[in-house]
């Protein structure tokens, strides 16, 4: 028989532990100490200095609504003497859906944890794309497809994107589209050659050719003719999205 005041009682409630709460954000480097005294607020401002982003919590203050997309999850095997050794090889996709995207690839014995270093990594690879109406068929001026073809490969995947009329949607593949609303672009023709279902190289060369999208130099006219805009675009320029038919049958139904 257990003595008075030792042990437990069985019905007596456990005691919650407390989780420590996450250490506050301390800057190491340049761009991190500039975005955390407030002298510069967008990703735009933050890409413009020119300086490397090597925090992925600079990203999380200039871009709170981030989103991510697990592309692939690829397991590789290696034996040695011990036997066999197994790691995952993730690659992620994120974007705020409004002119930002990055892209990102880690490698880890956990599922789990290599996907948040993916996510890590890609937010480190940020860049922001040109959007805008360059489709002869459009020319509404507002930034809903890419301003001009662009051209991207990796290994034996080539893609060209190619602007579209505003409606026609993403005329790609699975994987490309993905990529593509996380960058916010709502209408585009994508024409691709090699083998597409090797699912990594074919995001980096979707990846690759936003990257040349985003560098490539344009005339100040042709900005002023396409409507081209870079990185994120203020709420009223923002194209609307066409009428479906289920949204005119309540039209018709509230009238």
């Amino acid at each position: 028989m257990t003595p008075p005041g030792r042990g437990r009682r069985r019905n007596a409630p456990r005691r919650k532990r407390e989780q420590p709460a996450p250490p506050e954000w301390e800057p190491k480097t340049k761009l991190g100490k500039l975005v955390r005294s407030g002298s510069i607020k967008t990703m735009a401002d933050a890409l413009k200095t020119g300086l490397p982003v090597r925090e992925p919590e600079i990203i999380d203050v200039l871009l709170p609504e981030l989103e991510d997309e697990v592309i692939d999850v690829n397991m590789v095997q290696r034996m040695t003497d011990s036997g066999r050794r197994i790691k995952f090889v993730i690659t992620v996709a994120v974007g705020n859906k409004d002119g930002f995207v990055g892209f990102g690839q880690a490698k880890g014995k956990e599922v789990g944890s290599s996907i948040r270093k993916a996510i890590d990594n890609a937010k480190l690879n940020m860049i922001g794309i040109r959007r805008g109406c360059g489709s002869w068929e459009c020319g509404c001026k507002k930034p809903h497809t890419v301003p001009f073809a662009v051209k991207g490969k990796s290994g034996s995947v080539e893609i060209t994107l190619k602007p579209a009329p505003h409606g026609i949607g993403l005329a790609t593949g699975n994987v490309a589209k993905k990529i593509l609303t996380l960058a916010g672009v709502n209408d585009c023709w994508a024409f691709t050659r090699g083998k597409t279902k090797t699912t990594v190289n074919y995001a980096k060369a979707v990846f690759d050719a936003l990257g040349k999208n985003a560098e490539m130099r344009v005339l100040p006219s042709e900005v002023s003719k396409v409507g081209i805009m870079s990185g994120s675009i203020p709420s009223e320029d923002k194209p609307k999205m066409p009428e479906t038919i289920d949204d005119k049958k309540e039209v018709k139904e509230a009238s």
